[in-house]
């Protein structure tokens, strides 16, 4: 099989836009984090993610984010094209802080949330969704 040279070069400009796009997902990840938190320190328990292991349509993916003492949570998936998916504040007549919804997963990825604690401090954690079919990509 041969290629023109304009095949060539649009083979080659499609897998750097591949390369390139893969860092800036993670820096868009990690600049939502930041601006969320004011860069402070995060630490790891205190906030759980229910979601499914395996999705089978990742158009509707149900998730559940619990943070006891939480004032507000910020949820992710680090894989989409727009990696924030919601930011949640909980007032003081709040019976719970939990939040429950369905989001869109355009393949198999990290779900992310991190709350800011009622004391000022920031916890997160993250739970991995296989998507077998659907999603954003189709």
């Amino acid at each position: 099989m041969t290629y023109t040279r304009r095949e060539t070069l649009v083979i080659g400009a499609g897998g750097i836009a591949l390369l390139a796009g893969t860092p800036a997902m993670a820096s868009a990840v990690e600049e939502a984090i930041a601006a969320f938190t004011g860069g402070a320190e995060i630490g790891e328990s205190g906030i759980e993610i229910n979601a499914p292991e395996i999705a089978e349509n990742g158009n509707v993916v149900p998730i559940e984010v619990s943070a006891p003492g939480a004032e507000e949570i910020m949820v992710m998936a680090t894989g989409n094209p727009s990696p924030p998916v919601c930011r949640v504040s909980f007032g003081p007549a709040a019976g719970s802080s939990r939040l429950s919804t369905r989001i869109r997963l355009a393949k198999t990825q990290d779900v992310l949330a991190v709350a800011r604690m009622s004391d000022g401090s920031f916890v997160q954690t993250t739970r991995a969704v296989k998507v077998t079919i659907g999603g954003c990509g189709g």
